[in-house]
């Protein structure tokens, strides 16, 4: 009789929307998995406020550069450093397009609706693409019902969802628990629960986590089932 396959290797992700590097970071992620097509993967996205202090409607990008980065100047050579490694990435940095910059709970409250349709990961790839790419203002709620139907949701029971309380506890628990946990820096990989990469890392070296994670997965379900 044949052993039973593994399960997929869990990878964990601690991410933000609107954090440039967890833009590369997914991108990258997405690369390595696809150097490792033996093993399989099952993503699970999860909350981070890289700024919880901006207000839920948001507030304007050049004031939040300015508390953030000391002036909107000196964040442009930051900006350029980043937006080279986005496009390197095939992906767009469209800084001068960014004019709101948003409170992020609805937008990992929208992460993890779509999750009832299987497709948490397009969810977070739209919102990403909206804010980076198309300069779009994630603190309108009808933006955010735009992207939910673009990922297959209903907009209108989507509409009330955001207008409502609902997860909001949740989401912002799953978040503090993040830091809690002493993640300061996303993106933050969790793979197998055993071994944890914090940065958007080369797509090589996340593979070979990967790998090494899967490696241990046998022989941790080895010790925990009993002889017969």
């Amino acid at each position: 009789m044949s052993a039973a396959p593994n399960p997929p290797l869990s990878i964990d992700v601690v991410s933000d929307v609107v954090c440039p590097w967890c833009y590369i970071g997914k991108r990258r992620l997405e690369q390595a998995i696809a150097l490792k097509p033996d093993i399989p993967v099952a993503v699970r996205w999860h909350p981070y406020f890289l700024n919880p202090w901006v207000p839920r409607e948001g507030m304007s990008r050049a004031d939040y550069l300015t508390r953030k980065f000391g002036s909107v100047e000196r964040y442009k050579d930051i900006a350029g450093r980043v937006g080279a490694a986005a496009a390197a990435e095939g992906l767009v940095y469209a800084l001068d397009k960014i004019a709101r910059q948003p409170n992020t709970l609805d937008c990992h409250r929208l992460i993890l609706w779509a999750g009832n349709t299987g497709e948490p990961g397009r969810m977070k790839q739209r919102l990403m693409e909206l804010y980076f790419a198309e300069g779009a203002d994630l603190s309108d709620p009808e933006v955010l019902v735009g992207a939910a139907v673009d990922c297959g949701l209903d907009g209108d029971l989507v509409r009330r969802l955001l207008a409502s309380a609902a997860d909001v506890a949740r989401v912002e628990r799953e978040a503090n628990s993040a830091h809690e946990a002493g993640i300061d820096g996303v993106p933050c990989f969790i793979f197998g629960g055993v071994l944890a990469v914090s940065g958007a890392q080369a797509p090589e070296y996340l593979a070979d986590a990967i790998a090494r994670a899967a490696a241990q997965q046998p022989r941790e379900h080895a010790t925990a089932t009993p002889a017969q």
